[in-house]
């Protein structure tokens, strides 16, 4: 279990051993809004031997800067605030073959954005290809619908806790910012198996999105685009050129063997 706080053995061995790190919030997007935005970040490393093939299993390590200063574990991130995931590898790529939204932005972020990309971390992003799927648009149509619900009311609660855009624009405008951008971004990767970041203008849907987070648009509005590109994703689900499966076995291969020189170079040989 990570130590949200800080205070876990993990974080050394996550943070020397990472071989990609990058934002993956509002700002690598595109839509952020000065000083009002937390940062999100995410990363991946290659962890000791003994936390893979011991009985102490290393998942991710997890820092947040409010727990650390509230010393809560569920304090809320204020602007500035640093969100950090660190990954295993392994636990990325299981994640990444099956589609997860987030997970997939750190395929793509350019050299320029990373905070950290050694050379292991730019073969990874190069073995998107072989990661990207059609499943991926499954993934991102049950996280579309369960986030509008949320957005709406009609399903549990909406764990936004931002009453005063609700109360300014009648609805949560950076939620709906998200919604509709994960429709947009489902289309893009499903039609070309790439995300483009900072999100491009193309057809105006960056400066669309963030008129969404300005309050700029009613929400009947943002709801039906959302549903245009719905429309759309699910189409791609079975007519996009991408594959309809993941490559298992090439991931799985390139990915043994990355772990292989890894723990090599780490250890010196007896």
């Amino acid at each position: 279990m990570a130590d949200i706080l800080g205070c876990s053995p993990d974080r050394e061995m996550a943070e020397h051993w990472t071989i990609l790190r990058a934002p993956v919030g509002s700002t690598v997007h595109g839509l952020h809004l000065e000083g009002t935005d937390d940062r999100d970040e995410m990363g991946i490393c290659i962890e000791d031997f003994d936390r893979v093939a011991g009985f102490s299993e290393f998942e991710q390590y997890i820092y947040r800067t409010a727990a650390e200063r509230e010393g809560k574990n569920d304090a809320p991130s204020q602007p500035g605030d640093l969100d950090l995931t660190i990954y295993s590898l392994r636990k990325f790529l299981r994640l990444a073959m099956q589609g997860n939204p987030t997970i997939l932005t750190l395929l793509f972020v350019p050299s320029e954005l990373c905070t950290v990309r050694v050379a292991t971390g730019a073969q990874l992003q190069e073995m998107a290809p072989y990661i990207i799927s059609r499943q991926a648009g499954k993934r991102y149509l049950g996280y579309l619908e369960s986030q509008r619900q949320r957005l709406l009311g009609e399903r549990g609660q909406k764990k936004v806790n931002r009453p005063e855009l609700e109360e300014k624009f009648g609805y949560d405008t950076k939620y709906a910012m998200h919604v509709l951008r994960l429709a947009v971004q489902g289309v893009e990767l499903l039609s070309t198996g790439r995300l483009t970041f900072p999100m491009s203008d193309w057809n105006g849907y960056r400066t669309y999105l963030r008129e969404v987070r300005e309050g700029k648009k009613q929400l009947q509005d943002v709801l039906t685009f959302v549903g245009e590109n719905e429309r759309e994703l699910k189409d791609l689900t079975t007519n996009s050129p991408l594959a309809e499966y993941p490559d298992k076995e090439a991931v799985e291969k390139w990915m043994l063997e990355r772990y292989w020189e890894n723990w090599k170079a780490r250890r010196p040989v007896v």
